[in-house]
């Protein structure tokens, strides 16, 4: 049977998706059954983040048990609360003497500027994303990237809707790697192979796009910058790999969002990838050529964001822009 074209690719993973398509918001889970090696790369300038920390080399715990992705800005980081009662509850987590104690690494994007901003991802909500995780994950405009936007540099009256997507590589000796990323940035998209813009601010004719790098060679961006960002993924792989090279792993995954991503790591952009390592595949594995594996499916999963995306919360997407 062949691998599935994204994250779960990795055998033993699964990921799971709670939506509320009417406010615009939702979380996104990705389990870890036997636990895995973990770190972190931050490149934007406004990230929302819990359970960092610990993914720096030499700290104590070695394995993280899920990773959350959700929107709610700094809100939707109570999500991983639903998802670590939810761990609790299976036995899974950092052994102690009253039990297990869940490790779950997290990352929030900002999705207020459509929808209902009252209404965040919650503990009910990261529980619930658990239950739903299988092998087969939806993308576009739902979990995560339910509330995500792209191309704000008209405002958000002139963005497309975002979204989650996921892609895979594999080497020639078997090794996997896939990402899953929310896209919420303020820049436009690009296509790497071909350098077209696949979404930029909308112009005055339906399906056009005004080019944000002109806009930004003229004249300072809109006042107050909007604030409304965050492109945030996760890399993983079955290779055995320790914590260093997990964290550049995530390094070099980034580059995907740089080739797709025009601005990226903005100072109003919370960017970040996670980077995990199952070890189920039992090999070890030069850094280089995964990352540069990771870096592709990277892009990858951003274009599939974009292009299965739905119109949610008045912004349409990208499909709609171009009919």
């Amino acid at each position: 049977m062949s691998k599935p074209d994204s994250i779960t690719a990795i055998d033993g993973l699964t990921v799971g998706h709670w939506t509320d398509a009417e406010a615009a918001t939702g979380c996104t889970v990705v389990l870890c059954p036997d636990g895995a090696v973990a770190s972190i790369d931050v490149r934007g300038g406004a990230p929302a983040t819990r359970e960092t920390d610990l993914l720096r080399p030499g700290n104590l715990v070695e394995r993280v048990h899920a990773f959350l992705l959700s929107g709610g800005s700094a809100h939707g980081l109570d999500a991983a609360t639903g998802v670590m009662r939810w761990l609790e509850e299976h036995g899974r987590g950092y052994p102690v003497t009253s039990g297990v104690v869940p490790i779950v690494p997290a990352a929030c994007l900002y999705d207020f500027s459509i929808g209902r901003s009252e209404v965040r991802p919650g503990a009910d909500a990261g529980y619930a994303a658990c239950e739903a995780a299988d092998k087969n994950p939806a993308s576009g405009s739902v979990g995560a990237g339910a509330g995500a936007t792209v191309a704000k540099a008209r405002g958000i009256e002139r963005a497309l809707k975002g979204g989650v997507g996921s892609a895979a590589e594999r080497t020639a000796s078997g090794i996997s790697v896939g990402a899953l990323v929310a896209v919420n940035c303020w820049g436009e998209v690009v296509d790497p192979e071909s350098g077209t813009v696949i979404a930029g601010p909308r112009g005055e004719a339906p399906g056009s796009f005004e080019s944000t790098m002109e806009i930004l060679r003229k004249s300072p961006p809109l006042s107050p910058f909007t604030r409304d960002n965050s492109t945030i993924g996760i890399i993983a792989t079955d290779a055995v790999l320790t914590k260093e090279q997990a964290g550049r792993l995530a390094v070099i995954a980034q580059t995907g969002l740089a080739r797709c991503i025009r601005p990226v790591h903005t100072p109003v952009d919370g960017d970040l990838i996670f980077a995990l390592a199952t070890c189920r595949n039992g090999t070890s594995t030069d850094v280089l050529q995964l990352g540069a594996l990771a870096a592709r499916a990277v892009e990858r999963a951003v274009l599939r964001a974009i292009q299965e995306a739905s119109a949610l919360g008045g912004t349409p997407s990208v499909r709609d822009w171009a009919s």
